[in-house]
C-alpha cells in the first residue's frame, strides 16, 4: 500500500478578507524595495558607471494616492544608486535607506523613528533578500510581491500583483491596500472623490 505524501502547508498566512480589510485599515507605511520593484531589475551602464535607471510613473501616482489617504512611503534598497535618491527626493519620500543589508533590522530603525507597529506597516520585495522583512511583518502586517517575484518570496506573500517589478507593481499594490480601507457605499449613493493630497502625517524622530 502506497501511503499519499501530505501537502507542506503554503508559507502564506492565509486571511480572510475581513482579515485583510482589518491590516489594511491600521497601515500608516508602506515600504518598498527599489530594484526589482519600482525597477525592472535592468540597469544602464557607461563608461562612467551607472548611467540610469528605468521608473513607472504610475507608481509615482500610487505614492501621492496613498499620501492622500495618510500613508507615507518608504525605500529600502541594498543599491546605493544616485538615481534612487533622485527619484525619492521627485516624489518626496523623506524615509530612504540606501546600501542596506539587512533589512529585516532596518525595519527595527524605522518602526523606532516613527513610532509605528508592526502591523501598521506594509512592505512589497521580490528576492531573496527581501525574505526578512517579509516574514518579519506576515503576522501583523501586509506584504506583496511583484508578479516576476522569484518564487520562494511569492510564496510567503498576503499579495501577489499581476504586473512586474518597473511596470506598475506598486501601484497595484497601492491600489490594493486602498481599496480593502474602503467602506461600502450606502445603496444609491455615489463613490467618494479622492481626498486632496496632503503631506503625510508621520513624524520622525531622530
Amino acid at each position: 500500500m502506497v501511503k499519499r505524501r501530505s501537502k507542506r502547508p503554503s508559507a502564506r498566512p492565509a486571511l480572510s478578507r475581513s482579515d485583510l480589510r482589518k491590516r489594511a485599515g491600521e497601515i500608516r507605511l508602506v515600504i518598498t524595495d527599489s530594484d526589482g520593484v519600482l525597477t525592472d531589475t535592468g540597469v544602464y551602464y557607461g563608461a562612467a558607471g551607472e548611467s540610469f535607471k528605468r521608473f513607472s510613473i504610475r507608481d509615482g501616482m500610487g505614492v501621492r494616492l496613498l499620501r492622500a489617504e495618510g500613508i507615507d512611503t518608504a525605500i529600502i534598497t541594498g543599491e546605493t544608486s544616485p538615481s534612487v535618491r533622485q527619484r525619492a527626493e521627485k516624489l518626496r519620500i523623506r524615509l530612504t535607506y540606501l546600501g542596506v543589508d539587512d533589512k529585516a533590522q532596518r525595519l527595527q530603525t524605522i518602526l523606532a523613528a516613527t513610532r509605528l507597529g508592526m502591523h501598521q506597516v506594509a512592505y512589497i520585495g521580490d528576492d531573496v533578500n527581501d525574505l526578512g522583512i517579509i516574514r518579519a511583518l506576515q503576522e501583523h502586517g501586509l506584504t506583496a510581491a511583484p508578479a516576476d517575484a522569484v518564487p520562494s518570496v511569492v510564496k510567503e506573500v498576503h499579495f501577489r500583483c499581476t504586473k512586474d517589478g518597473g511596470k506598475g507593481a506598486f501601484r497595484e499594490f497601492a491600489d490594493w491596500i486602498l481599496q480593502l480601507r474602503q467602506k461600502k457605499n450606502a445603496p444609491g449613493t455615489r463613490n467618494e472623490q479622492l481626498p486632496e493630497q496632503r503631506p503625510t502625517t508621520l513624524k520622525v524622530t531622530a
